[in-house]
């Protein structure tokens, strides 16, 4: 597998310096991404580089993963309108432990020479005092080639702190400090990082005469302009306690087509064929969404796992298919109240179950204005419970509960309720 054509066709290169690509095919390369710790979960932006590091690997070369314990203390500006907030230490760690365990999920750490490797730029920090760095690293780059970088240049107008002006010179020794120990000869990033990833090649010329590379992939939006991971509750998470496995299934499977035709390149690793194939399939009947089916079912499964995407899956036809009461109760409870997170909550208590199913839904409950509308709904066989229709003479019970404490009630064909029984 050529590296650099595989990104080609998914279109995932944005700029390429000259040489980079006879170098990955001259021997094994070593190429890094950096990736700093804002928060304790990676967010979907950030799949787009870790696929490139799966790319990578799958090409035979050997890929980085830098977490930035020293640059998260500084906090890069590139592409943003104002100052990162700045984290302490300890924040700082639990933060690095979670991204580190994430990118290990992606990458083989154990498969011989190519094997990925996860490194910390705090170790080649740590120790390094602040009369050093700017001794013998911030003397070979001048403030003029600092300055002219665009992403130097779109704040300077508006203020930027000498810590935010630091961090191209900060990024910059990370290549040049894994190029000297690691052999690393190419740095790859979003295109806002050109800038600092071209600093990291001069500065590795000026010190040692040597020759490093780089690559950058597109920022990643919406075919009608919107920001790409971005949802009304915020960003797409990685982590599934900050965005459950289901929401993260429906983020894909709500992609419009013209999205899906490019994310399914950029984010799975189906080949060329099966692509084009999928397209062409989906292109013959929109309506049933081959390709958004294919997309989410690939992530979910490559992120969360089998057994998490099957539940999401289970999930959405309790929603949007036919489903049983059986399918409900085979919901984990996190799971379930994602999928109905926003419905009407009614609270009674245990011994309620008892009293007639009217009273419940209308008096213990406001499911129903009254028992008159109630009744003609039931009549109308349009009430069901845990998703199965039920009758006039119908009896709540304890052997309803779903996760020991829930009952779903649904009005017609998407009117729920949630009764929670404590």
């Amino acid at each position: 597998m050529d590296f650099v054509e595989e990104l080609k066709w998914r279109g995932m290169i944005h700029d390429i310096m000259p040489g980079t690509e006879e170098q990955f095919n001259k021997e094994m390369t070593s190429a890094y991404i950096g990736f700093d710790p804002t928060a304790d979960s990676l967010h979907i932006g950030s799949l787009v580089q870790i696929m490139i590091l799966v790319h990578l690997q799958k090409a035979g070369h050997k890929p980085l993963a830098l977490v930035g314990g020293a640059t998260g203390m500084v906090g890069d500006h590139s592409g943003k309108s104002k100052e990162r907030n700045l984290l302490d230490k300890e924040k700082l760690n639990h933060n690095l432990e979670c991204v580190k365990n994430q990118l290990e999920k992606f990458l083989d750490v154990n498969c011989g020479k190519n094997s990925a490797v996860v490194v910390n730029n705090y170790e080649w920090f740590e120790n390094l005092s602040f009369l050093d760095f700017i001794r013998d690293i911030g003397k070979h780059i001048s403030i003029n080639y600092m300055i002219a970088k665009d992403s130097v240049k779109s704040r300077l107008s508006t203020g930027m702190s000498f810590t935010e002006f630091s961090y191209q010179l900060v990024q910059g020794y990370d290549f040049y400090w894994l190029w000297k120990n690691n052999n690393c000869k190419v740095q790859l990033g979003g295109s806002d990082q050109w800038g600092n990833i071209v600093t990291g090649t001069e500065l590795i010329r000026r010190k040692e005469g040597g020759e490093a590379f780089a690559v950058t992939t597109p920022l990643i939006k919406k075919a009608d302009g919107g920001k790409f991971g971005k949802t009304e509750e915020g960003n797409v998470w990685l982590d599934n306690n900050k965005t459950s496995t289901y929401k993260f299934y429906q983020f894909w499977l709500n992609t419009s087509d013209e999205d899906a035709k490019n994310y399914i390149k950029i984010f799975t690793l189906k080949d060329q064929k099966e692509i084009n194939q999928l397209i062409a399939d989906h292109d013959e009947n929109p309506s049933i969404r081959i390709l958004q089916k294919a997309l989410a079912e690939d992530i979910t499964k490559r992120v969360h796992g089998e057994l998490e995407l099957k539940m999401a899956i289970d999930a959405s036809n309790i929603l949007f298919g036919k489903s049983t009461s059986e399918d409900l109760k085979n919901l984990d409870e996190k799971t379930f109240l994602s999928v109905f997170e926003g419905v009407p909550q009614h609270n009674i208590d245990k011994a309620d179950l008892e009293l007639e199913s009217l009273n419940i839904l209308t008096e213990k409950t406001t499911i129903f204005k009254s028992k008159g509308e109630a009744r003609r709904m039931i009549d109308a066989n349009a009430v069901s419970v845990n998703k199965e229709k039920i009758s006039v003479g119908f009896n709540f019970s304890s052997n309803l509960l779903i996760n020991d404490k829930y009952i779903l009630v649904q009005k017609g064909k998407k009117n729920y309720s949630l009764i929670i029984v404590s």
